[in-house]
Order: structure tokens, then C-alpha cells, then sequence
């Protein structure tokens, strides 16, 4: 009989750090940010830097896109390391941030916390690395 064995992506500290940086230059933009985390993705078996924003309801996920790209277009080129493929956007109202607010809080400063392995109202968190969540 086969086994299949997956390996799970893990969130390098070069990952964090990066997620940081832009952590940093997001919430100090004009762009009303609600949370920014790494997410991870087991169908995917992939990392994903979510930013969740009122504006994604009002303004729609194109163009918040397009300011987050602008945003990164203005940080120093060496700090433009996060993908845009690998930046998913997400109304602040979306089940999963109303899910991780159950648990975490950060207040509106950048944190760093680690969420592995958390089961929130039965649903289970894989991994997470949470900047912002107010």
C-alpha cells in the first residue's frame, strides 16, 4: 500500500522579516488595513500575505491590488521581496479574520505573532504569523 507524505512550507524567518517590512509600509499608508499575516494554505501547501481592508467591500479586490502595488512600488527595491502572487486580499469582514479575532487582538501597531495548529469555534488555523489584527 502507498503512502503519501506531505511536506509542509515552512515560513522561513527571511519570510517573516520580509512580511514585516511590508507590514510596516502598509500600515503606515493611506490604505485602512484591518489585518496583515502570513497564512498558510494546506490545499495549496503555500504561504499567503493576507491583507484584510474595509476597502475590498467598498472599492472591490482589483483595486486594492492595485494601491498595494503601488504601495510596494514606493518601498526601497531591495524591501520588494513579497510576490504578488503570494498577496491574497480579504474584506475585514471575511469569516476567517472575524475567526482569528475570536482569539488575537494586536492592536494597531505591527506584532509578531505565531498561530500554529489552533482550533477557533471547531475550525482549525494550520499556521499563521500574524502582524495586525485589530
Amino acid at each position: 500500500m502507498a503512502q503519501e507524505v506531505l511536506v509542509k512550507e515552512s515560513l522561513s524567518r527571511e519570510m517573516i522579516s520580509v512580511g514585516e517590512q511590508l507590514a510596516r509600509y502598509l500600515n503606515d499608508s493611506a490604505l485602512e488595513i484591518d489585518a496583515l499575516l502570513w497564512l498558510y494554505l494546506p490545499d495549496l501547501n503555500a504561504w499567503r500575505f493576507v491583507i484584510a481592508t474595509p476597502e475590498v467591500k467598498a472599492n472591490g479586490p482589483k483595486s486594492v491590488y492595485q494601491k498595494v502595488r503601488a504601495i510596494i512600488s514606493e518601498m526601497p527595491v531591495e524591501e520588494q521581496r513579497v510576490e504578488s502572487d503570494d498577496i491574497m486580499v480579504l474584506d475585514s469582514s471575511d469569516p476567517l479574520i472575524q475567526l482569528l479575532r475570536i482569539a488575537i487582538k494586536t492592536g494597531a501597531g505591527i506584532s509578531g505573532i505565531r498561530f500554529s495548529r489552533n482550533v477557533i469555534n471547531g475550525v482549525l488555523i494550520e499556521d499563521a504569523f500574524i502582524y495586525k489584527l485589530v
